[in-house]
């Protein structure tokens, strides 16, 4: 269920690990929140194009494997930019395997995209994870997401905008503004605050099945 409260980024992994150890596994989390994401997408393109994802190397960039996945079943043709090289956490190292079961073009840190010719891009570098400022990489990448979205390029930031901390919203030099943000199972502070509202654009919250006991303290 989606909780109305608003919860940190500690209070987010308490609840994940809740739902983990009451049967509802990290990497099914994933697979729910990345179909969200994309669901959100697809509603705003009558007909498949072309979409970028960038990607981070933990779970974020895990969730957009699945909705890099999911698009290209779909008929999209789809890019997966593995900007800051390849996943380490498990379950995204999971989903970019199964990547290589389709049609999608991957491309190392070092082989950056075009910013042109994209209908849309995903922002999975760091959800919720981010503070302080930008690393080089990360830095690299939200430019190349400012560039396709001033391309034209429909942005969707997967939990939050690159850049920009979840609990107190302030954005780092450099952070990428979304058209549309989709945030699981509970808002985090920077979905709230004024300061962040110019990056995060729309905010919608995606159901991802954890149950209503998993809030509880």
């Amino acid at each position: 269920m989606k909780n109305e409260t608003i919860v940190t980024a500690a209070e987010m992994k308490a609840i994940e690990r809740a739902a983990n150890e009451a049967g509802l596994l990290y990497i099914q989390m994933m697979e729910n929140a990345g179909r969200a994401a994309w669901k959100e997408m697809a509603a705003r393109f009558p007909v498949p194009g072309t979409l970028l994802v960038v990607a981070g190397k933990g779970n974020n960039g895990g969730d957009g494997f699945v909705m890099a996945r999911v698009a290209a079943k779909a008929g999209w043709q789809v890019c997966v930019w593995l900007a800051e090289g390849e996943p380490r956490t498990p379950d995204a190292i999971t989903n970019r395997r199964l990547l290589a079961e389709l049609p999608v073009t991957v491309l190392p840190a070092e082989e950056r995209p075009a910013a042109r010719g994209w209908s849309a891009a995903v922002d999975a570098l760091y959800g919720t994870g981010f503070h302080g400022a930008l690393r080089p990489a990360g830095r690299a990448a939200c430019e190349l997401l400012n560039q396709c979205r001033e391309a034209g390029a429909f942005l969707l930031a997967v939990d939050l905008p690159s850049g920009v901390c979840a609990d107190t919203g302030e954005a780092a030099e450099g952070a990428a503004p979304a058209d549309l943000t989709v945030c699981f199972d509970s808002r985090k502070p920077a979905h709230e605050a004024p300061q962040a509202k110019a990056f995060c654009g729309e905010v919608l919250l995606a159901d991802i099945g954890i149950p209503a006991d998993c809030h509880r303290a």
